[in-house]
């Protein structure tokens, strides 16, 4: 099946039959999912479950934009990895796994590092990008070019045992986006997992709610969560949700 067919096939229904069985979903929002395209920037141990589960969704057509390639050290959080693909390209790596799982699925491999300069060029044509980068400026650039080309970003952190995930849509009037959060930064230093640590389960937990979200952002069901963002503590075990006001002076959407 292509990305843009106009049907769900005999075996579509049986592989997504409890998808199908969901009033929410039903027939019409597995095939938008079969015709939609995500961009996944980040392979890691965000992109690593969500890719998993947006492959298992149905999601016709994935770009994954990752210049890394797989470490030992990974292995602890990056379930897409075995030891044997120690070495190879995330990218490649994350495409023969996810082969394995829903080879019906067109996976796009960019082996290159995102930034303002290509970041309009590897997002174009996607229905929702789904940001789990590990780094600041890569999160600002990505975002300003999902707000410059009106494409739902779907952003997701974890460090140590902490997590965030909002969704952004800066170019409606009432929504914010990425910096209307992290404010006027551009230069924030930031701090990798490497530096201070990461529980992996908690990676996996936030890569799961990502790859939920941007189910939702192309199925169109549930409560509308942009403008939102919701905090994780792994240590309490507690969710909580903040509203995120539009800033009118966001040199991004203001």
């Amino acid at each position: 099946m292509t990305p843009r067919s106009t049907s769900l096939s005999d075996a579509d229904l049986s592989r997504f039959a409890r998808h199908i069985v969901l009033k929410e979903i039903g027939g019409a929002g597995q095939l938008a999912l079969r015709r939609a395209h995500v961009v996944t920037i980040g392979a890691g141990g965000i992109g690593s479950p969500a890719l998993q589960y947006l492959v298992a969704a149905g999601v016709g057509r994935i770009t994954i934009v990752d210049d890394d390639a797989v470490d030992l050290s990974n292995l602890q959080r990056q379930t897409l990895f075995g030891t044997a693909d120690l070495g190879i390209a995330k990218t490649q790596a994350a495409a023969a796994a996810l082969a394995r799982l829903d080879p019906e699925v067109a996976i796009d491999c960019r082996t290159a590092r995102i930034d303002a300069d290509n970041a309009r060029d590897l997002l174009a044509g996607a229905d929702v990008v789904l940001d789990g980068s590990d780094n600041f400026a890569t999160r600002l650039a990505v975002a300003d070019a999902a707000l410059a080309l009106r494409i739902p970003l779907v952003s997701a952190a974890v460090s140590q045992f902490e997590g965030q995930l909002a969704t952004y849509r800066g170019w409606e009037a009432d929504k914010p986006c990425y910096r209307c959060f992290v404010g006027h930064a551009p230069e924030r230093e930031g701090v990798s997992c490497a530096d201070v640590g990461v529980l992996g389960a908690m990676a996996g937990a936030m890569g799961s709610l990502a790859a939920l979200e941007a189910i939702r952002a192309i199925a169109l069901f549930g409560e509308d969560t942009a403008g939102s963002v919701l905090l994780a503590d792994g240590l309490s075990l507690r969710f909580r949700t903040i509203r995120l006001p539009k800033d009118p002076g966001c040199p991004g959407c203001g």
